[in-house]
């Protein structure tokens, strides 16, 4: 008689759920990569774009802050922060106004 022995049950189905846990783990890295991919993507297409009309959005410094403007509609668009910045420069009129934001 051989000395290997057939594996039992109880090995077989430690490594079938050894193979299936490998598996399902290379199957959300490759599904987190694809969005990633997906996210960059989108990025790229609607990078500096007017959320309004579409067209190329350019900086332009207001009160010492760098906004970005709409070439084609004039629309101004505010990064986070930019308008906290822009409220601590501004008082008065302009400071109720970003209030009214809030």
């Amino acid at each position: 008689m051989s000395d290997y022995e057939k594996p039992s049950r109880a090995e077989d189905e430690y490594f079938a759920r050894q193979e299936l846990e490998r598996r399902k783990k290379w199957a959300q890295e490759q599904s987190a990569k694809m969005a990633g991919d997906e996210k960059e993507h989108v990025k790229q297409l609607h990078w500096m774009k007017c959320p309004k009309c579409g067209m190329d959005l350019k900086e332009i410094q207001l009160h010492g802050v760098t906004v970005d403007q709409c070439a084609h509609c004039g629309g101004v668009f505010l990064d986070k922060g930019e308008l906290e910045r822009l409220e601590h420069h501004e008082e008065g009129v302009m400071s109720r106004v970003l209030h009214f934001f809030r």
